[in-house]
């Protein structure tokens, strides 16, 4: 039977877990095995430059949390080595970094995730991936935005333009 302290410990890393999980607005679920020590050390690196929380968990201690924050549709996915990745701010950059890092290295899978309290597989990580970043999109939509005033200023342009050679030949 396992000691005070030691149960303690668990209990605490699975509140620790919850919380994460609950906090996160993109958690990813990956399969690092077959990564060698330098590769998991470049991906975490960049994950952290990002913003990203990647922590290696044990199944056991990640399924409790998955109850305990009402997500057990993700307890499929927790199998074999699992290390996961929780972002609170960003939803599309943990996905753009660990497709394209899996890209790079085939030991290292994306199983499944949750996007913003809903739980997603890889097709939808993968999609995620594909959009482009907040600042893109931020862009994307001022653009869109600025067009009715720029095509209305075109037209006041035209029209005094128009104006003023009409008055020029009166």
């Amino acid at each position: 039977m396992a000691n005070a302290k030691t149960l303690e410990l668990k209990s605490q890393q699975v509140a620790e877990v919850t919380e994460k999980l609950k906090d996160s607005s993109c958690t990813i679920v990956t399969d690092y095995r077959g990564l060698n020590v330098a590769q998991v050390t470049e991906l975490r690196k960049q994950l952290r430059e990002a913003g990203v929380e990647f922590q290696v968990l044990k199944n056991t201690l990640a399924r409790r949390a998955t109850a305990s924050a009402d997500l057990t549709a993700l307890d499929e996915h927790l199998t074999g080595p699992t290390a996961i990745a929780f972002s609170k701010d960003d939803i599309i950059t943990p996905a753009k970094i660990l497709t394209a890092f899996a890209k790079k290295n085939e030991h290292l899978s994306v199983k499944a995730g949750v996007v913003e309290g809903k739980v997603v597989d890889f097709e939808q990580i993968k999609a995620l991936a594909e959009l482009p970043s907040r600042e893109g999109l931020l862009s994307m939509l001022l653009s869109v935005l600025q067009a009715p005033v720029r095509n209305f200023a075109l037209a006041v342009k035209a029209v005094s333009e128009k104006q003023e050679g009409g008055a020029q030949e009166a």
